[in-house]
């Protein structure tokens, strides 16, 4: 088995290694084979393509690696990626995969164990969360511990795609490395002209204006690039399985009402029921304003690829609070 320490170097000291090993008992067989059985999968089938598990990996797995390999991406348009889970078919595709890249920090609740099972299995994985240097969560049931929503910043995306890029070279047989190179050089070329828009729209925002209240903590990475003051957020928590209390609601209520924020954002694929509570409970005139926050559209939605769900919640953020 092929060894990862080359992209080790990329994550913080204290952060799990980005891509990581097969597990001690995998990795010591391995060095009982021969070498020419390294890009073999377990039981001797031979490992085949890249599997991602969320669509807006996937996405970009898929603009970094173009016809060099066959990309399959786990999870559907319009789904959660707290709580999607995996077929016993898609598990298999999982550990016989030559490369597995998957958000990680916990994102992926309902299918990290499958990818556990195939790194175990000797699968190759790459956690790209924790290779673009994350951020904590600042408050509520999850602080202190590390946000996996790093893609609301482009520049921390741009990141992500040489760690995939990286990976896929290192990692899938018969791939044109000049090829992956130029495809990940030229979308993250896309991504970076993302961040200038974001910087122009977001810099014209006066700072009593630059407040932002969500459904749930997902916007600490675009908070943090450009200057946003996060008030709070409905579900006090990094995952849309949390449930407020009725004193979490109050709480923030009191607080939007402090900081005359115009608009809340919520989700467009979860339920805005608990936002408009809060926005009834602060007994102000508060727009609820629905954004592309973890996962990708249809085609036929407003969402279809990354570069399009950030630019549409840019634009959606900035028109709402300039009003």
């Amino acid at each position: 088995m092929q060894h990862l320490s080359s992209l080790l170097g990329r994550h913080t000291p204290d952060r799990p290694a980005p891509l990581r090993a097969a597990a001690p008992a995998v990795a010591a067989l391995a060095l009982l084979l021969p070498a020419s059985l390294s890009g073999c999968a377990a039981f001797g089938g031979e490992r085949s393509g890249i599997v991602v598990t969320t669509n807006i990996l996937g996405d970009i797995t898929r603009s970094v690696v173009g016809d060099q390999a066959d990309v399959t991406v786990l999870m559907q348009p319009n789904a959660n990626p707290h709580s999607f889970g995996v077929s016993a078919r898609q598990a298999a595709e999982l550990e016989e995969a030559e490369l597995v890249v998957y958000n990680g920090l916990g994102l992926e609740e309902g299918v990290l164990r499958h990818v556990e099972a195939a790194e175990q299995a000797g699968a190759p994985a790459l956690e790209v969360a924790a290779g673009v240097d994350p951020l904590d969560y600042a408050e509520g049931e999850t602080a202190g511990q590390p946000d996996p929503h790093f893609w609301t910043d482009p520049v921390r995306t741009g990141e992500a795609v040489d760690l995939i890029a990286d990976a896929v070279v290192e990692q899938v047989g018969g791939v044109d490395e000049e090829r992956v190179r130029a495809n990940a050089d030229a979308y993250r070329g896309e991504v970076e002209a993302l961040h200038e828009e974001a910087e122009e729209r977001f810099g014209a925002l006066p700072e009593e204006r630059r407040r932002l209240v969500t459904d749930h903590h997902v916007f600490g990475y675009l908070a943090d690039r450009y200057g946003f003051e996060v008030i709070g957020a409905v579900v006090p928590s990094g995952t849309t399985l949390a449930s407020p209390s009725s004193a979490d609601l109050k709480s923030l209520s009191d607080a939007v009402r402090e900081a005359g924020v115009p608009a809340v954002f919520a989700d467009s694929a979860q339920p805005d029921r608990l936002t408009r509570v809060m926005a009834e409970e602060a007994d102000l005139e508060i727009e609820v304003v629905p954004l592309f926050t973890e996962s990708l559209t249809g085609e036929d939605g407003d969402a279809p690829t990354y570069l399009d769900m950030a630019r549409y919640n840019t634009g959606a953020i900035a028109d709402a609070l300039a009003e």
